[in-house]
């Protein structure tokens, strides 16, 4: 199975979808809350908001987005909102969580509390999702929010998690590029090292349910012209699912580069937790957090 678009995975939600219900993390941004609105109006999802009540009841009559009483929490504070909600994940009150104006940290503390959280044994990570114009299917990045620079056993996780997700959309076996800035192994470039290993561990079945080429270059992972010209053989060239990114500064910068330079749609979330977490920037669109919250909605 392949997804081509968001499109085609807003359908397949759709159709005998049962709506999950989502608890956002201060819901008083007017970003979040059309997002939500759109969501709800498709029949993807319902929610549950927290933060200060005042000021989410104006941001839902200024764009007619209707909410019970029951359905707003109010909140004294970003650290309240943010144990509530795990609270709420925590009680199965809610499928997922969603961030809205509240600092990444101050959210993640929460998340990863030792005695309250929603941590699990593996890392979390930042996943990107992106319809790009010129890429005929969806592809991921990651990590490019979450791990600074991973160590190769962090990279090891990072990418099951990313196939987790690949997983619940139905893929068999989505064909991972493990970038570098070139496709043979140099000992003086830690990536060519890891992209090495990581292909090894998929040789031999460290890693199953997909296919893992590396070193690649970014490049050859997404064009076969490329690949074809460079006399490059691969089943993951010019058809890589995903891209996992050599640390986060490569990643984050190479799906902004997509979204602002590329006009590519873009759903950002972590994955790792108990629950994904719809997370993208504060600054991010009112689509992209839309994306986001459908991508979520799909991995049940």
């Amino acid at each position: 199975m392949v997804i081509k678009n968001f499109e085609e995975l807003i359908e397949k939600i759709k159709k005998g979808h049962k709506p999950k219900r989502v608890v956002v993390v201060c819901a008083d941004d007017l970003h979040t809350l059309e997002a939500l609105k759109k969501a709800e109006k498709d029949g993807i999802l319902k929610s549950v908001l927290i933060g200060n009540k005042n000021k989410i009841k104006k941001l839902l009559k200024k764009i007619s987005f209707e909410k019970k009483e029951n359905e707003i929490i109010d909140a004294e504070s970003d650290t309240f909102a943010a144990s509530k909600g795990v609270e709420i994940i925590r009680d199965k009150k809610a499928d997922f969580m969603m961030k809205g104006k509240i600092q990444t940290s101050d959210l993640l503390k929460a998340v990863v509390d030792k005695n309250n959280g929603l941590g699990k044994s593996r890392i979390m990570s930042h996943v990107s999702i992106l319809e790009i114009p010129t890429y005929h299917k969806i592809l991921a990045v990651s990590d490019g929010g979450m791990v600074i620079c991973p160590s190769l056993e962090e990279k090891k996780q990072i990418l099951e998690n990313t196939l987790e997700v690949f997983l619940s959309l139905g893929y068999e076996n989505p064909k991972v590029a493990v970038l570098a800035a070139i496709e043979k192994v140099n000992p003086k470039m830690k990536e060519t090292l890891d992209g090495e290993a990581l292909k090894n561990m998929y040789i031999n079945k460290e890693i199953e349910n997909c296919i893992i080429e590396g070193p690649i270059s970014y490049d050859l992972a997404i064009s076969m012209e490329s690949a074809n010209i460079k006399g490059y053989k691969s089943p993951v060239a010019g058809d890589a699912d995903i891209l996992l990114a050599p640390d986060i500064t490569t990643g984050n910068i190479l799906s902004k580069s997509l979204v602002y330079s590329g006009k590519a749609r873009m759903a950002g979330f972590i994955i790792g937790a108990k629950v994904p977490i719809a997370l993208t920037s504060r600054g991010a669109s009112s689509e992209q957090k839309y994306l986001s919250l459908v991508i979520c909605s799909a991995m049940f």
